[in-house]
């Protein structure tokens, strides 16, 4: 944890005002370098007693020393990545000891709530419950917690910006992860994040990712590269739950549920299932064998991009724009795979359409000659 100026001082919070200046002459003799002290030590005692007297608690951290200074600049690149280094550095850290300090809870199986972080940094609330689910309230921003349990969050996830050494990763070993009301509260995961369920469900909200412009790494004026911060969620064999999922994200499960899907993102799963009206810019569909893809956007999806692709497991990959002009919607009736478990849920039967991984396989085949219409041109029959 960060150091208060009260702990700095050696004095509890409450103390009076004359306390607060006795504890910083008792401890100005003893560091003083006039008296052989040590002087960085000095400073920091000293800065501690006047920030107590404006009635600050904690000290100015990196960054805000960095504000400060007056050649600080908001618009500097190198500020950026100094701000956030500082910032990882420091919360994985913290992170570290949480993990621990869970780990501890775990194995005793007993409860217990925590703070972790500081005002300056922020701070999270860990919990343990009597179940053994780990409880997460406030915004995690860097460094790697790993627990054996479910956890069940109220907040952000993000990352530092401009390094992958403190990068935002959640790893359950067993158990299941979910936001609370995701909706409701707007909460998000992005900038690269990572969630990794190993044998459970992932329930979360809205998806981000970042691309970036950087300068060119051999100094070339005008010449520059992009790169990208990748949000992943992981469950190979559990479901995702999801909202909007947009930029530079990668969704693997067993079953994906997601909203839309728009620039630069990866699906894969065996059963994957749209809910929205949006499919967009360089996407890409990976089918499991054996699996399909339901969309339940009435009239087709209105916001498709041309280049929005499903690959299957096989490598075959084919764009989702021929399969709309395909009138593939044609044939969800005939074609639902499990059909008789979709009869059971009514939400699932009566609107969109499916796509299945066989479907799909049997569209790279030559057209068989026939004058029976276009479904038996691609070797579809009648179930």
């Amino acid at each position: 944890m960060v150091e208060s100026n009260y702990d700095i001082l050696g004095i509890s919070e409450g103390t009076t005002e004359k306390e607060i200046r006795d504890a910083f002459r008792r401890l100005a003799l003893q560091y003083h370098s006039d008296r052989g002290g040590e002087n960085e030590q000095f400073i920091k005692i000293k800065q501690a007693y006047e920030d107590l007297k404006v009635g600050k608690k904690y000290p100015d951290t990196d960054i805000e020393r960095l504000k400060n200074s007056r050649v600080y600049s908001d618009e500097s690149d190198s500020d950026v990545r100094r701000k956030n280094l500082i910032i990882g550095q420091q919360l994985s850290k913290e992170m570290l000891t949480a993990q621990e300090w869970a780990a501890a809870l775990n194995r005793t199986n007993t409860t217990g709530t925590r703070l972790f972080g500081s005002k300056t940094l922020g701070e999270i609330e860990l919990e343990r419950k009597a179940n053994g689910a780990l409880s997460i309230k406030g915004n995690f921003m860097a460094g790697t917690l790993e627990y054996d349990g479910s956890i069940i969050m109220q907040g952000n996830i993000t990352s530092p910006s401009w390094t992958s050494e403190f990068r935002s990763i959640i790893h359950i070993t067993k158990g299941d992860f979910k936001l609370v009301n995701p909706h409701e509260n707007k909460y998000k995961i992005e900038n690269g994040a990572k969630i990794i369920v190993d044998d459970g469900n992932i329930e979360v909200g809205n998806i981000f990712g970042r691309k970036f412009r950087v300068d060119d790494p051999d100094g070339r004026v005008g010449v520059y590269k992009i790169s990208e911060n990748r949000t992943e969620i992981i469950s190979p064999n559990g479901k995702i739950v999801a909202e909007n999922v947009v930029n530079t994200v990668t969704l693997n499960g067993e079953t994906v549920i997601v909203l839309n899907v728009e620039d630069d993102v990866t699906i894969s799963a065996r059963e994957i299932l749209f809910y929205g009206s949006k499919l967009t810019y360089d996407s890409i569909i990976k089918v499991k064998e054996g699996g399909s893809i339901r969309f339940f956007e009435t009239f087709s999806i209105q916001g498709l991009s041309g280049d929005a692709k499903i690959e299957l497991e096989n490598g075959k990959i084919v764009r989702l724009f021929d399969l709309k002009t395909k009138k593939i919607r044609d044939l969800s009736d005939e074609f639902v795979p499990n059909k008789e478990k979709y009869q059971k849920d009514e939400t699932l039967v009566g609107k969109g359409f499916t796509i299945t991984y066989d479907m799909i396989n049997n569209l790279s085949k030559k057209p068989q000659k026939s004058s029976s219409g276009w479904k038996s041109k691609f070797g579809f029959k009648k179930v």
